[in-house]
């Protein structure tokens, strides 16, 4: 199974970026599985607009579409804004569904993020389920959140709790499982 993971985010130092990388981890200790990760930023995906579109296409939105279109399952880690889901996030998925044939269609979606705040993005998580459920993905329907993310990790990137560290491995293992049976289904 090959899967894409980028997050929600575009600022360098983004806990959100933190928290993809201790799943990518994860997911290279499992073996056997191709994982494919990205950074949103410097795509510099402009905001969507329908006269750029009538343009043409950017190329990095086709690239991503590519991306998306080779893999069997995203792995997604976002904050929240403002209680929903980020900015780069939706001008993300508006762009990418402008592309025919529509890449993000049928693919199994795992929804992830962490923020300062107590709630640790669940709230933009929520409205995050949104747009893929409008594009016919398969969105796992547990999502991930850590709360107080500015505490939840070292210095050398990994998460401080070894108990968060663990509950986010098994939610892995089940996503996995989830998305594997969409890939048979494929096949």
């Amino acid at each position: 199974m090959k899967l894409l993971l980028f997050a929600g985010s575009l600022r360098k130092d983004s806990l959100n970026k933190k928290l993809l990388a201790v799943a990518h981890k994860i997911l290279e200790a499992k073996g056997g599985l191709e994982t494919v990760l990205i950074d949103l930023q410097p795509l510099t995906l402009p905001v969507y607009d329908g006269d750029i579109e009538s343009a043409g296409l950017p190329e990095n939105v086709k690239m991503l579409g590519q991306l998306i279109d080779e893999a069997d399952a995203l792995l997604i880690a976002s904050p929240e804004y403002n209680g929903s889901i980020s900015g780069a996030l939706k001008n993300t998925v508006d762009w990418v569904s402008r592309l025919k044939p529509m890449p993000l269609s049928g693919k199994p979606v795992l929804l992830m993020g962490t923020s300062p705040g107590g709630l640790g993005a669940v709230r933009g998580l929520l409205h995050s389920k949104s747009p893929f459920e409008k594009l016919n993905n398969y969105v796992y329907p547990d999502v991930f959140g850590i709360p107080h993310g500015d505490k939840a990790f070292t210095a050398t990137g990994a998460l401080e709790d070894e108990a968060t560290r663990k509950r986010l491995a098994a939610l892995i293992d089940k996503y996995l499982d989830f998305a594997g049976a969409f890939a048979k289904k494929k096949n």
